[in-house]
């Protein structure tokens, strides 16, 4: 069809505006960046209680090496005899890894999108403020990443642990982080420092998605997260320390 201007006796005619074509419809609320951002918040609120837990169980080892024991024994036999050796601790992990693994998706999906919406970086830099956040999340992540596999091989599995798998899981703990192995202690306490900046954004990050931060929850909220991260840090940060200057031998 086409329509018609009138210039005194002649008429021209004018095209009709063509229809701006619909988009279609996403593939559903994970593919979504709001969905994306809610298996993130729901992921690492999962995480951040497994560290909770974890952390304090670590702290029993000022107890001495009976109560840490106790304590990594009462993991494995979670349950029993309803359930047969080590089955809740093993659903516990799953259930972890795949949190992990959401969490890892979620983020680099994230990613890609921002990436694909600014084909062309901003002329303007980004504020220190967002950057610092940025680099923390990015890097920081990576470097949780690393220390998790380290971790596991040393204290859980005990392949690069000195007293090997077939020794008491405090006898490990302490061997892991003698004063010989200074390094190690090192690592462990650069990776718990990236484990805290990482928290204080990431529960700032997911109250906000989840709609529980307002204008008077701000600084609550603000402080809570700062809070948790730090507890987090000193609790994690305790056992192996101790360790490597004698306090706990």
């Amino acid at each position: 069809m086409t329509a018609t201007i009138e210039r005194g006796a002649a008429t021209a005619p004018v095209p009709a505006p063509k229809s701006t074509p619909t988009r279609k419809r996403s593939g559903g609320f994970l593919r979504s960046s709001n969905g994306k951002k809610v298996v993130m918040a729901v992921t690492g609120a999962v995480m951040v209680l497994f560290l909770i837990a974890h952390m304090v169980g670590n702290l029993k080892i000022f107890l001495g090496k009976d109560s840490f024991n106790e304590y990594a024994h009462a993991l494995r036999t979670l349950f029993e005899p309803l359930l047969p050796y080590r089955t809740a601790l093993t659903i516990l992990e799953i259930g972890l890894v795949v949190s992990v693994v959401a969490h890892m998706w979620a983020a680099i999906s994230l990613a890609r999108r921002a990436g694909q919406a600014r084909p062309v970086k901003y002329v303007a830099k980004k504020s220190q403020a967002n950057g610092y956040a940025t680099h923390i999340m990015r890097f920081g992540g990576l470097t949780i990443a690393l220390f998790v596999v380290w971790h596991l091989l040393d204290l859980t599995f005990g392949v690069v642990n000195p007293k090997g798998f077939d020794s008491e899981p405090a006898d490990r703990m302490v061997a892991g982080f003698d004063p010989s192995r200074w390094w190690v202690t090192l690592i462990y306490v650069v990776a718990v420092v990236m484990v805290g900046l990482h928290l204080r954004h990431g529960i700032w990050s997911a109250v906000q998605t989840l709609g529980w931060a307002n204008r008077t929850r701000y600084k609550a909220l603000k402080g809570t997260a700062a809070l948790v991260s730090v507890v987090l840090v000193i609790g994690f940060l305790a056992p192996p320390l101790a360790i490597t200057f004698g306090v706990v031998k």
